[in-house]
């Protein structure tokens, strides 16, 4: 996977909109059950983008997305879409690139 675009709110993964873990996994509801509550919540989180250099573009990060849910862009188990963006939605953070097949 070449880019998660992430704009979860509060999680340790999630650096400026980008998500920094080398695996994740999206359930068969398409829910991100990698997600990680940041201690300290949201606020923590914008605190955490301040501090972030610009070097977090600068590499690009391969990520494996290890997918359950019944999308068109899943191959065997694995995410084939080049970029996919994870967003909160009430009570779930979400791939809202999914497409059901």
């Amino acid at each position: 996977m070449k880019q998660i675009n992430c704009a979860t709110s509060n999680c340790e993964h999630n650096i400026k909109n980008k998500c920094l873990a080398g695996v994740i996994s999206i359930s068969e509801s398409a829910k991100c059950v990698s997600r990680i509550k940041r201690e300290g919540g949201s606020l923590a989180q914008n605190f955490a983008d301040v501090e972030a250099g610009n070097d977090v573009y600068e590499n690009d990060l391969e990520s494996l997305v290890q997918c359950s849910a019944d999308c068109a862009f899943n191959n065997n188990g694995l995410c084939a879409n080049e970029q996919i963006d994870v967003r909160d939605v009430p009570f779930a953070t979400k791939c809202k690139s999914y497409i059901k097949r």
